[in-house]
């Protein structure tokens, strides 16, 4: 089985061309693929899937680390972006600089833009907490809750799945490995939750880290930087274009206003090709 080894800003991915129309990974072959001493080593699988409409170029599938899947990946959708552009263009039928692909989560227009970066629109973030899922509390720009690691306050939204966004004075010393276990196995987020803890350094600047559900901290998330950036903007934090900087690089957010969708642009990078060989036991 062929794979592309790719990172998005350091979320890393296996990605698998599915489009002959191979069944999805097991999940015992996700863990055995995203496993970093014995397999490849990634966050998410992503497959390239055919599409269903004639507009889009495919659509995609997320995969976590532990098998379970996943609604959105921004910095996976970019990833899946310039691995069908290389294809194409490796088959003699380039790709136009804008084209549209599905995800688990909807349709995504993605562009690349004249400095090698990919432009995805993320669609609107929904703020209900029906849709995030959050459970047993009503809507609210900021949420509270009695946790196992103590009293969390955080706002919450969802960008195609769920976020829990909790303000710090400083990333650096941020609880991620308490309170992101604590928020993800709280019955009020029936389907676990992302969550990132972000630092307001001015305006249009924000630092982030995620922890992220069936995973664990990543170097990066895309929608978790979206999701960061639009409850800031919500709140009055920041202005409506902000760079977000991760532990492994940096994604730029825009979100023009209460009614658009959210713009996130940033880099795809390949690291290697392969070829697995092994069937999980």
């Amino acid at each position: 089985m062929r794979f592309s080894k790719m990172h998005g800003a350091g979320n890393d991915f296996v990605v698998l061309d599915l489009r002959d129309g191979r069944a999805p990974p097991s999940p015992a072959l996700c863990r055995a693929l995203a496993d970093r001493r014995r397999g490849v080593g990634c966050d998410q699988i992503l497959t390239i899937e055919r599409g269903d409409d004639a507009a889009v170029v495919a659509r995609y599938g997320i995969f976590n680390a532990d098998g379970s899947r996943a609604g959105q990946c921004g910095n996976g959708a970019r990833c899946v972006a310039a691995w069908l552009r290389r294809d194409a263009a490796g088959a003699g039928r380039p790709l136009p600089d804008r084209f549209e692909v599905d995800s688990p989560a909807g349709r995504h227009l993605v562009q690349f833009t004249a400095d090698g970066r990919v432009r995805l629109d993320m669609g609107r973030p929904d703020f209900a907490p029906a849709r995030i899922p959050l459970a047993g509390l009503d809507a609210a720009d900021e949420y509270r809750l009695a946790t196992s690691a103590g009293e969390v306050r955080f706002g919450a939204v969802s960008m195609g799945n769920p976020h829990a966004v909790l303000r710090v004075d400083r990333v650096d010393d941020a609880p991620v490995d308490a309170v992101g276990p604590a928020l993800q196995r709280d019955p009020a987020f029936p389907d676990s939750v992302n969550v990132g803890f972000v630092e307001v350094v001015d305006r249009a600047r924000l630092r982030l880290r995620v922890y992220e559900r069936g995973v664990g901290e990543t170097l990066a998330c895309g929608s978790g930087a979206c999701a960061a950036a639009v409850v800031a903007m919500r709140r009055g934090w920041v202005d409506r274009a902000v760079d977000v900087a991760l532990p492994g690089g940096v994604l730029h957010i825009e979100w023009p206003s209460d009614d658009a969708g959210v713009a996130m642009s940033g880099p795809a990078t390949f690291v290697f090709e392969g070829d697995w060989i092994d069937e999980p036991t």
